[in-house]
Formats: structure tokens, sequence, C-alpha cells
């Protein structure tokens, strides 16, 4: 009997043993590789820039905003053509009598300030087609007797140094006894026409009538004279300047006058500023 119960107590001892073994554990399945992350889209090329020069003290043309920021017809015109040519405009300023100096030394690429298409400048510099063509005038106090060149011998006349304005006043004025004075910048004309050290100007039409008459430093004066055009002075009307041998870039850009004034870009920009056809004949 003890010989029974023990045989059965090494069974249950047994039983027991083989109920708590445990079974190796199943080996957990392999990770999904993880989805490579998707590319980063690349960013737009940057647009190659054209240097433009710029005089920014020629009203409504070219001048700059309270804050600072170039601003103006050309300026417009300047944006315009870039976006046509797929360049991106950055503007340089520079005044104006050394303006094609610093195209010829590479400071900048083009001119696009208001500058007259003339046979001296084509000898140093090429032209775009013109992109607008207004003429000058004569600006002296209202009550002035005016009856010729001559009635202005004794007159002080401010002029843009560089400028045809100037040409013109150094060829008619100056032999009539009329003191031509030159000034960097058109608006220090009008300064000093204000504190009475000059008695008037010779500027663009346009031009004077947005940067001066039209303003209350203006008040009192007007055009005398006709209307001044003569292309021994004037030249052709106002193109874009590059230096020479630059065939491509002309190209671009005379193709890119010609898309704006067929698809309504350039009369869109125009009438910003004019309520005339400012390309004129």
């Amino acid at each position: 009997m003890k010989t029974l119960l023990f045989s059965l107590s090494l069974i249950a001892s047994a039983a027991l043993v083989g109920c708590g073994k445990s079974e190796p554990p199943v080996p957990a399945a392999p990770a999904a590789p993880a989805e490579p992350a998707a590319a980063a889209p690349a960013a737009p090329a940057e647009l190659p820039e054209l240097k433009v020069a710029i005089d920014p003290t020629y009203e409504p043309f070219t001048f700059k905003t309270a804050d600072g920021k170039p601003t103006g017809f050309d300026v417009d015109i300047a944006e315009v053509l870039c976006a046509e040519i797929k360049r991106k405009c950055v503007y340089v300023e520079q005044v104006w009598d050394s303006m094609i100096p610093g195209l010829q030394a590479k400071k900048y690429d083009v001119i696009v300030s208001s500058m007259s298409i003339t046979d001296d400048r084509k000898k140093v510099v090429d032209f775009t087609d013109k992109y607008y063509n207004t003429p000058s005038r004569i600006v002296v106090k209202a009550d002035t007797a005016f009856t010729d060149l001559a009635s202005l011998k004794g007159k002080s006349i401010g002029v843009l140094k560089g400028s045809t304005q100037e040409k013109y006043a150094m060829g008619e004025l100056k032999p009539v006894g009329v003191k031509v004075v030159p000034y960097e910048a058109q608006d220090q004309v009008y300064l000093d026409i204000k504190s009475g050290r000059l008695d008037g100007t010779v500027a663009d039409s346009v031009e004077v009538t947005g940067g001066f008459l039209s303003k209350p430093e203006g008040q009192g004066y007007g055009f005398v004279g006709p209307s001044l055009s003569d292309v021994k002075y004037y030249g052709y009307g106002i193109g874009i300047a590059l230096r020479q041998g630059e065939t491509e870039l002309r190209d671009q850009l005379n193709a890119g006058i010609k898309a704006i004034r067929a698809n309504g870009t350039y009369d869109t920009v125009s009438k910003k500023y004019f309520d005339f056809d400012v390309y004129g004949d």
C-alpha cells in the first residue's frame, strides 16, 4: 500500500512538473519597413538679377515712396519688362551725370531712368526701342514778359547736369544771355527756384508738372515758349540704355516692349500716372 501511494505520489509530481513547463515564446513577426519620407518640393529657381540704374529725383517717372521704395513710371516699366524676360529687377541709385560711366564700369546692367536716345549717347552706349516720348518746356514765373528766348536775358535757369535739357540750354539760352546753372538732381533745381536762387528751369513737361508746377511751391510759375523736341538736342524718345554689343539683352528687352504694348500691360501702367498717351509719336 505504501508502495502504491508512493507511486501515485511520483506520478502526481510528474504531472505537476509537466503542467508548469513554459513553452518557448513565438518569435514576433518582423516589423514592416517604414515608408520612405516624401521628398520636399524643390524650391523655385531664383531668377537671375537685372541691375537697373535709376535717378529717383524725377517724379512721376522715377522717385521714392515715403518709406524709401523706388517707384514711378520708369520703375513700373522696368518691373513688367523683367517679368517678360524672366529676370529680377534690382535697383541701383545713381546721380544722373554719372549714369553712363557707371554703366560702362558694369555697376549695373541697364539704365531705365528717362534717358533720351540721342546721337551723342549712341556713340558710347546702345539703346532699346523707345518706351515713351514727351517734350520739354521752359518754366519761369507766370508774369514773365516773354516774347522770345532773348527776353529771358539775365535770368538764371537751372537744369539737370548731363541732360538733354542742359544741352538745349547751353545751345540756345546761354548765347542770348541766360545764365545756365547745372544741378546734380532735378529736385535740387526746384528747391533753388523756391528759395529765389533761380528764375526757372528747362525740364521735361510731364516731369516738371508732376514734380513742381502741381505742388504748392510751383504756384505762380508756368510754361513759356513752344514745346521743345528738336532731335538735335532731345533725340528720338526715351529708351533703355545698355552696354554696346549686348545684342541678346537688347533684343529681349525690345521683344518685351513690343509684348507689353500689345497685351495691354503698357496701357495699364501708363494710366496709373498719365491721362494722355505718354508713348507719343
